[in-house]
């Protein structure tokens, strides 16, 4: 079995859009979207997708870019996230054997995280949800809020390690021009939490807290001696402790940089991902094939062997999404 662990419901219904402008001009009525309407919207493309490049399921959340924790209130981000995660409900109840949900959380700049559990408590036990995205800064590349380790965080942590669900750490869109979205502000912040756990003793206070952190780990594989180096310097505990609780997907769109993930990073902290339909849509010229069609590089892979792919593209998704039952 292929596991794609990170999957955003980006082609919805153009219906949600308008609910979410109607919603932001204090407009907003019930959604409307018809369970045909979701089928033409997953089945000419993750299906689809699916289909052409061999993966079986997907790990499925609201658009990352969509969260937008930055508009509105606390209650706009409250009823926005509850639209969004019931629609995801919605598509997995249609193709129970393809999706699989993951949350978005209610997160504003400034509100502590206690407020955004009920939400997380509604979607695990009431909907079948095995996991979450956090974002690390609500703000949208100000960086308002205290880092993931401060104890302001640890309500949800709480929950996150009663219910055993992991976190996805995904920012939303940039509003800060200096950062573009997927290019620069996916990726610092990625980095960011990363730098950020070293230089803590979160997981002193939380032994069986799971971080999946995304896009290959931002910079963190590839400048593996710079933080090794750093946490030495610190006196902090050697990189591999990290390990036991945070692990990295394969959102690396290029054979170099798959390769230099798998040799850095520990075949038992690597889960397969795409992306798919993401930031990077096009074919690459050089190859001739999708620039986001990840498992040709795993596939790609010299190094790997059979036992450490299967890992990759399945074991790892069992063990840190445990409550994934197929």
């Amino acid at each position: 079995m292929i596991v794609d662990c990170h999957g955003h419901y980006t082609t919805a219904p153009n219906e949600l859009g308008i609910w979410r402008k109607n919603q932001i001009d204090g407009k907003a009525t019930d959604l409307k979207i018809s369970d045909d309407q979701i089928r033409e919207s997953l089945e000419k493309n993750q299906l689809r997708i699916q289909k052409e490049r061999g993966t079986d399921v997907t790990f499925f959340s609201p658009r990352a870019s969509a969260m937008e924790h930055h508009v509105g209130d606390e209650k706009i981000s409250r009823d926005w996230t509850r639209v969004c995660n019931d629609l995801i409900h919605r598509c997995c109840s249609l193709y129970p054997g393809k999706f699989v949900p993951v949350a978005q959380l209610p997160q504003s700049p400034g509100v502590p995280p206690k407020n955004i559990v009920a939400e997380l408590e509604r979607c695990v036990r009431e909907l079948g949800f095995i996991g979450c995205n956090l974002n690390p800064d609500p703000s949208g590349g100000h960086w308002k809020d205290p880092p993931l380790t401060d104890r302001w965080w640890y309500p949800v942590y709480e929950k996150m390690v009663e219910l055993d669900v992991p976190a996805m750490v995904h920012v939303s869109s940039s509003c800060n021009a200096n950062f573009h979205a997927t290019g620069a502000h996916y990726i610092n912040a990625d980095t960011t939490a990363f730098m950020q756990f070293i230089t803590s003793d979160l997981f002193k206070d939380f032994p069986t807290l799971k971080f999946i952190i995304p896009h290959g780990g931002g910079a963190v594989p590839y400048h593996w001696g710079r933080y090794r180096g750093l946490a030495q310097d610190m006196k902090r505990p050697m990189l591999k402790e990290l390990l036991r609780n945070v692990y990295f997907d394969t959102c690396v769109y290029h054979q170099p940089g798959i390769d230099l993930l798998l040799k850095v990073i520990p075949a038992d902290n690597i889960l397969f991902a795409a992306e798919v339909v993401g930031a990077v849509r096009g074919i690459d010229p050089e190859t001739g094939q999708y620039y986001d069609d990840t498992r040709r590089y795993i596939d790609g892979n010299k190094a790997l062997g059979a036992a450490d792919k299967k890992k990759i593209f399945e074991d790892n998704a069992r063990k840190v999404y445990s409550r994934w039952k197929p």
